[in-house]
């Protein structure tokens, strides 16, 4: 309590919160109430560190882009794109590089157009399987990224997920474990926003009547528990969880589309950051799921294959803090077995270039025992 009153009075923002023991938070503090933050801090006995000294320097320092790689397709000359993993890309060059995987890959990758956000921009799933694959007759496992528009990390590694499938011939036998549909941009909107406007926007971009303040968290919109404790009904908070339940296009666009697959999908994976950490549901009550057991030896088993960043796998609820309206959630409610909400390492929301393919590459081994898991489940 001491922790979200001194926020409060000071202005400052609560990144992370981790509960146990050892309560742990993670704020942003402006300028003007560095000094007397610490004080509170000093005088309450709270040891704190300061891990980013002066955020508008490290967002600047983040995303220094060297010329993009362009690719040539050795198919079709014409043929281009911009993507690589040594920098953050912008939409277009994400988009672009979708369009080239399906106009290079037609037997193994399909572009979904699933409807379009709020200022018209289209929402792509990103199907990929087996060449010899029967359409609708294999489990499937569903990737999903850039839900909250700041966590740029989070698009980064959905786009090195898909590059690794198509792309690598070695990772053949992911696809004939299952079929993927990953969807590395949820919230496009926010995400352009928060290259052009500000690089700490976490909503979507919707108008919320209020008149001042836009934008609903997509990760509190979802329909199940929706409305509870654990999201907010202030439109300017950074939480704010719409006016009902899949109000944004967004989130009715994606949810329509995973209940048409909800028989086939058997492992959920919404990717985030920050914290190195694996949530398992519930968001919205300590009590835990009925299979628990099996979601947690997964996930562990997941996790162990990673050589450079630890992560932990705990319940969301009772480790962090309690979340209603949230994907994973949702999706554990429809029937999806395994449905994970995955933490990505990074300092706050501001992760250097140099970081990318470290992260994306130390993560990409776990898909194997996903995928090994998932081929074991019948449709």
């Amino acid at each position: 309590m001491f922790m979200t009153n001194a926020s409060f009075e000071l202005e400052s923002e609560v990144w992370k919160y981790v509960a146990g023991t050892n309560i742990e938070y993670s704020v942003l503090v402006p300028p003007k109430s560095q000094t007397e933050i610490k004080r509170k801090f000093n005088a309450a006995n709270v040891s704190y560190v300061v891990d980013i000294s002066d955020l508008q320097t490290a967002i600047t320092e983040e995303n220094t882009l060297s010329e993009c790689t362009v690719i040539n397709n050795s198919f079709d000359n014409k043929a281009v794109h911009r993507m690589d993993w040594t920098s953050y890309h912008r939409l277009d060059d994400i988009y672009g590089y979708l369009n080239y995987l399906a106009d290079t890959y037609p037997n193994i990758v399909q572009l979904i157009d699933i409807g379009t956000s709020y200022e018209n921009r289209t929402l792509y799933v990103v199907h990929i399987s087996h060449p010899s694959s029967i359409p609708e007759t294999k489990p499937a496992i569903w990737i999903d990224a850039g839900v909250h528009a700041r966590e740029w990390i989070s698009p980064a590694l959905a786009t090195y997920i898909i590059h690794q499938l198509v792309e690598d011939p070695a990772n053949e036998g992911l696809l004939l474990s299952a079929d993927w549909y990953i969807m590395p941009l949820m919230n496009p909107d926010g995400y352009e926003y928060s290259h052009v406007k500000n690089r700490l926007w976490r909503k979507s971009r919707s108008e919320t009547g209020s008149g001042k303040c836009r934008g609903v968290d997509l990760n509190r919109n979802f329909g199940y528990q929706w409305g509870d404790r654990g999201a907010y009904v202030d439109p300017c908070a950074k939480g704010f969880r719409g006016v009902k339940a899949f109000s944004e296009p967004e989130t009715i666009a994606t949810s329509n589309f995973i209940l048409k697959k909800a028989n086939l999908i058997k492992l959920y994976l919404t990717l985030h950051s920050f914290g190195q950490v694996v949530l398992i549901p519930w968001g919205h009550s300590a009590t835990l799921p009925s299979d628990y057991g099996d979601l947690l030896a997964l996930a562990k088993s997941a996790t162990s294959t990673f050589q450079r960043y630890k992560y932990k796998v705990v319940n969301l609820a009772t480790q962090f803090y309690r979340a209603t309206g949230t994907s994973a959630d949702w999706a554990k409610s429809i029937g999806i077995k395994y449905s994970y909400t995955v933490e990505l390492p990074t300092n706050g929301f501001i992760l250097p270039v140099s970081n990318i393919l470290p992260v994306s590459q130390d993560f990409f081994p776990a898909l194997n025992v996903f995928a090994a898991e998932v081929a074991t489940l019948h449709v």
